[in-house]
């Protein structure tokens, strides 16, 4: 018998970087998107960003808006919108329990990275979260900062 030695791009990993710096995550969540076939191909080249996203639950389904996919190089006159509301799978008990977090004042639900798993398919991790304020982000960059110093000190 054959097997299928398929061979899938795993080192796809696209970060939203100010996520944590913006906001204290405080619950993460691993969500599949709902995407077209020159969306995961222009995915899986690595041509995407979480720049200004975030998720919104709305008819106990749970969308992430604004995410952007480019083009696919390909791709005919079918092509995807590079800006559309894409849709995440989560469990009911796990939508209910975002849209909880995200009525209370001051929590969000923002997107922290996108990746393929070992079967092919993309995934979200998205998080409940709490914005910082800017004493809490002077605070974040301290540390950085001091990080760094001692990095540098011990690599002498």
């Amino acid at each position: 018998m054959a097997q299928n030695n398929k061979q899938h791009s795993n080192n796809i990993n696209i970060k939203n970087r100010k996520a944590t710096f913006d906001y204290e995550i405080l619950e993460t969540f691993t969500a599949g998107i709902v995407l077209t076939g020159t969306e995961i191909k222009s995915l899986r080249q690595g041509k995407a960003g979480l720049t200004d996203t975030y998720c919104m639950v709305e008819n106990h389904e749970l969308w992430v808006k604004n995410m952007y996919i480019a083009e696919y190089s390909y791709g005919s006159y079918n092509n995807h919108t590079t800006h559309r509301d894409r849709k995440l799978l989560l469990t009911r008990k796990e939508i209910n329990k975002i849209a909880k977090a995200a009525e209370q004042p001051g929590y969000s639900v923002v997107p922290l990275r996108i990746f393929i798993n070992e079967r092919g398919l993309a995934k979200m991790v998205i998080a409940i979260a709490r914005g910082k304020k800017l004493y809490d982000k002077r605070q974040t960059i301290k540390e950085r900062e001091d990080k760094r110093n001692l990095d540098r000190l011990f690599k002498r």
